[in-house]
């Protein structure tokens, strides 16, 4: 068992001290993680990378806190924590691209290039709130692609380190990203009397 895996068990059983121990241990992977994702965004972002990273975690570390019983995080591991940190940023900068539009109060909204879809979140928040709801979607249909291509977006991770991640093959993985890209294609494309 991983010294990841038994920090999280710690934290699990309330030990105060065990989430003190548990960043410095996966401060590096998390930051990295982030600033893959940050790199993407436009320049002059609020949010960096750290900033990012820090929210996620005390969001993960909270759920598993004292605070209340009925709210501890039963992590099955390393696995798990770092699946779970992608999907906290991923809701972070979902958080952020509402926000935005409720700020800039609507706009039009646009259609996104399936190509170019690793940039979404350079995009306007209408953009990245299209891909969610269209990645909303997916997760319902086949919870594993939508997994995969959360790993893949919202964590930086290639197609093997996702798959590694989820526990499945990496052809079972390649097999989920290309049906994943080919669901989102048709979802993300525009309607044919949609103008251009």
């Amino acid at each position: 068992m991983s010294d990841v895996t038994l920090i999280l068990s710690a934290i699990e059983q309330g030990d105060p001290h065990a989430a003190e121990q548990l960043l410095p241990m996966v401060y590096d992977e998390l930051r990295r993680l982030a600033a893959t994702k940050m790199a993407q965004e436009k320049p002059g972002q609020t949010l960096q990378a750290t900033a990012l990273v820090h929210e996620a975690y005390l969001r993960l570390v909270a759920t598993g806190g004292c605070e209340s019983s009925e709210k501890v995080q039963h992590w099955d591991g390393r696995r798990h924590f770092f699946a779970a940190a992608a999907e906290a940023m991923h809701r972070i900068l979902v958080e952020k691209a509402r926000q935005k539009k409720r700020q800039k109060r609507g706009g039009g909204r646009k259609r996104l290039d399936l190509n170019d879809i690793h940039l979404a979140c350079t995009s306007s928040p209408d953009d990245f709130l299209a891909l969610d709801d269209a990645l909303g979607k997916l997760v319902a249909e086949d919870p594993t692609a939508g997994q995969l291509v959360k790993l893949r977006y919202f964590a930086g991770l290639s197609v093997a380190e996702a798959a590694d991640t989820l526990g499945i093959s990496r052809s079972a993985a390649y097999e989920h990203w290309a049906y994943a890209r080919a669901w989102l294609r048709c979802e993300l494309q525009p309607a044919p009397d949609d103008p251009p």
